[in-house]
């Protein structure tokens, strides 16, 4: 078997570089055709705003109708409307053609099921082995066509609105909406001025090649000031496709996602909305998080990293909130997948009916000392070839052994760039920066 093409998240790279050429995504799209699309025959395609969209949107458009499977364009949509949408408009997958928070010059691929959900190793290696092949047994005698679903928007926004009762629940509110130049850039100022708020718009002029380019939630230093200079209530940053979110107060200061997950399940749980009785999130998040959730009387789960882990926990376990460190949370009874502009709305309408200030609410609760540390190599290869590295496994068991009982170690490589992430938390600080330094420091020989 060739390099491994899928990482945790679909498929990703620089944009007209293999994998991620016209040529690879005919041959995806011919696969996936053959392999997948069995039962209705049709496919929905969705992107974000980077100017190399179009470029895989033609390329799988025409290895699936090569393959005679109908093609539905859904245009530009954030990624959680594509996996809230696809389970019902009757196709057998679709595709969201995205490379999330990196800048323009990259772009990917993620598969979506026909319930809404990421595709199983199992799928995307069969799919691997098929392209690797490039034996396509295609038939001239059946041929998808193409067609547009115009209101696939309006389909998202109905589940993502569907807990507002009230036609105005945002009036008083004015906040600062960063939307990365990206999919949401157009939809999420419209519906919070729609439920009444007073919006300061960023980063809501895509051009196909200033997405997430210094701003959005991976840049939301202009998000911060222009919170403190127009004196809002808090200020809110996406990312290019909409999975991803980052909030911060009336000061311009930044809040966990820890302590975002934790007060939506808080609220939630007092208002009765809240479903099942446990939170879901991943080995990188603080571990003060699940304490705070067992003070609440609930269950607490703890996952590998990676959204798509932190779902199926929440399937198995059946609750209502997970999510990740990094910005990604899922609300499961109003999207499928991360959503930044539902996670937007809850923690909007949670403020407003507290009666409080933003930094009168966070931190809901202290964090644990803890050091984490993205470290750059030059390329996914050496990225395998440090965490296998026996040296750095010895260090890594040996903070184990040391943190037991009091903290945990995590060393991740990255699923979507060429980094090594540490991250180390404890109640004891000292030891906590003890750990992650021998750990960082055996890294650094492969940067």
């Amino acid at each position: 078997m060739a390099k491994k093409l899928f990482g945790t998240d679909g498929v990703r790279g620089v944009a007209n570089v293999y994998p991620m050429t016209a040529e690879f995504a005919v041959k995806l799209g011919m696969a996936c055709g053959l392999l997948v699309c069995k039962n209705k025959h049709r496919v929905a395609i969705g992107r974000d705003t980077r100017i190399s969209g179009e470029m895989l949107e033609a390329g799988l458009t025409a290895g699936l109708t090569a393959a005679g499977i109908d093609v539905i364009k859904l245009g530009i949509l954030p990624t959680p409307a594509i996996t809230t949408i696809t389970p019902m408009i009757d196709v057998d997958m679709s595709f969201m053609i995205t490379a999330s928070h990196n800048p323009y010059q990259d772009n990917g691929i993620k598969l979506i099921n026909a319930e809404g959900d990421k595709f199983s190793d199992d799928v995307t290696s069969q799919l691997e082995e098929m392209i690797e092949a490039n034996n396509f047994e295609l038939s001239n005698e059946h041929l998808g066509t193409v067609s547009e679903h115009k209101e696939a928007i309006v389909l998202y926004l109905e589940k993502a609105k569907s807990f507002i009762t009230e036609p105005h629940p945002l009036k008083g509110l004015r906040v600062v909406l960063d939307c990365a130049n990206g999919v949401f850039a157009d939809i999420m100022p419209q519906v919070f001025k729609d439920l009444g708020a007073g919006v300061i718009a960023l980063g809501n002029k895509p051009d196909g090649y200033n997405i997430n380019k210094d701003c959005g939630s991976q840049h939301p230093q202009k998000m911060f000031e222009t919170v403190r200079g127009a004196h809002a209530h808090l200020g809110i940053a996406v990312d290019g496709d909409g999975d991803r979110i980052i909030v911060c107060d009336e000061n311009g200061e930044k809040v966990a996602s820890e302590q975002l997950m934790a007060f939506i399940v808080k609220t939630m749980k007092e208002e009765g909305n809240y479903r099942g009785n446990a939170l879901v999130s991943t080995v990188l998040s603080n571990t003060a998080l699940e304490r705070y959730i067992k003070s609440l009387g609930m269950d607490y789960y703890s996952t590998k990293v990676g959204e798509r882990a932190v779902i199926a926990k929440m399937q198995e376990v059946g609750c209502s909130v997970g999510g990740e460190e990094s910005g990604h949370v899922v609300v499961s009874d109003y999207s499928r997948t991360g959503d930044g502009m539902v996670v937007a709305l809850l923690v909007s309408l949670g403020l407003l009916k507290s009666g409080k200030k933003m930094s009168e609410i966070f931190p809901l609760f202290a964090f644990d000392p803890f050091v984490f540390v993205n470290i750059s190599v030059a390329n996914r290869d050496i990225v395998r070839q440090a965490v296998e590295d026996e040296q750095v496994k010895a260090t890594v068991k040996a903070a184990e052994e040391k943190m037991a009982g009091i903290g945990r170690v995590v060393l991740h490589p990255s699923g979507t760039e060429p980094k090594v992430r540490v991250w180390v938390a404890g109640s004891d600080e000292a030891l906590v920066k003890e750990q992650s330094e021998a750990i960082i420091n055996q890294i650094k020989r492969f940067a």
